[in-house]
């Protein structure tokens, strides 16, 4: 079966699977479109949502049967194109543990100025230039509860925080037993966070919900970080708080366009600790990846196609 993975950036997908009996091309570098590259492809693994699958991809690659993705929720397959045109869609495994560990890289980043003195350390620069905010006894308002929030608050808690939480459909009962208080809505968590993570999935009704009015609602102090989707955080909103220093600043992994263009006005904001899209990036999540991928292949040639989307 002839294979394309797409979007291998590190060039880890051979190192991490068996490929053996199956014709492999991988591509590393990003194609904004894929078309021709997948034109004999009879199978593609893709990344997380590195390269949207639309109804008009679909309908420009016929010899396309299996569709494989990098867990189990990709919201840039369009499946109902997919089902359309005979396509099968699978997924693998993804641990929850990445991306709340990459938030607190973040938080903590721009909690001790980490990158500022650093870099000075390096460059000969002033030793001891900023002073660090403190999180013990701050507020951590956060906005999403599920298997990432909770992991968030506590360690959250064990730092001492304040721990207080958010979403639409989240109830006391299920934060409490976690020593984490429920707020009474989206502003009454950023009024009263220090620092605000974002740990919801992207939806019809949380995109743009962290809008103008709900950035306003923050302290000049406090810390924004998401690393969840970019499309949950009003952009231009965002850009115009961290212009003006409205917010101390944002810890960004998640980017509406993505590898985020170099002129972006983000890559020029000092307030800004940005990385490129790594919650997930670890040695674990790449075994799982790509074992898995190679599996739901071999499944799909056995007639018996297994983690289907």
């Amino acid at each position: 079966m002839r294979c394309v993975v797409l979007d291998d950036y590190q060039g880890v997908a051979l190192a991490n699977a068996d490929w053996s009996g199956l014709d492999v091309t991988v591509l590393r570098e990003h194609l904004d479109d894929p078309a021709d590259a997948l034109a004999d492809a009879e199978c593609v693994v893709i990344m997380r949502e590195r390269t949207p699958f639309d109804a008009a991809l679909f309908a420009r690659l016929p010899k396309l049967e299996l569709l494989i993705t990098s867990g189990m929720r990709n919201a840039a397959i369009d499946l109902d194109a997919a089902r359309e045109h005979g396509v099968t869609v699978c997924g693998t495994g993804s641990a929850k543990t990445p991306p709340a560990e990459l938030t607190w890289a973040l938080l903590l980043g721009l909690a001790r100025h980490i990158t500022v003195e650093n870099a000075a350390f390096h460059a000969g620069g002033p030793w001891q230039s900023t002073v660090g905010a403190d999180l013990s006894g701050r507020t951590l308002g956060l906005l999403g509860f599920g298997h990432i929030g909770r992991a968030v608050a506590r360690v959250g808690k064990a730092f001492g925080m304040d721990v207080v939480a958010w979403s639409q459909n989240l109830t006391a009962d299920r934060v409490e037993p976690e020593g984490v208080r429920l707020a009474k809505d989206l502003h009454d968590l950023l009024t009263q966070s220090d620092f605000a993570s974002i740990h919801v999935v992207l939806s019809d009704r949380t995109r743009g919900l962290v809008d103008a009015a709900a950035l306003a609602c923050l302290k000049p102090t406090s810390f924004l970080v998401n690393t969840s989707r970019a499309a949950i955080v009003d952009g231009e909103a965002l850009l115009d708080v961290l212009r003006s220093n409205r917010i101390a600043g944002a810890g960004l992994d998640v980017f509406e366009v993505e590898p985020l263009p170099l002129t972006d006005e983000l890559r020029s904001l000092p307030n800004v600790l940005a990385t490129p899209h790594l919650g997930y990036v670890t040695e674990t999540n790449y075994r799982t990846y790509f074992t898995e991928a190679v599996e739901n292949v071999h499944a799909y040639i056995a007639g018996e196609p297994v983690r289907q989307l």
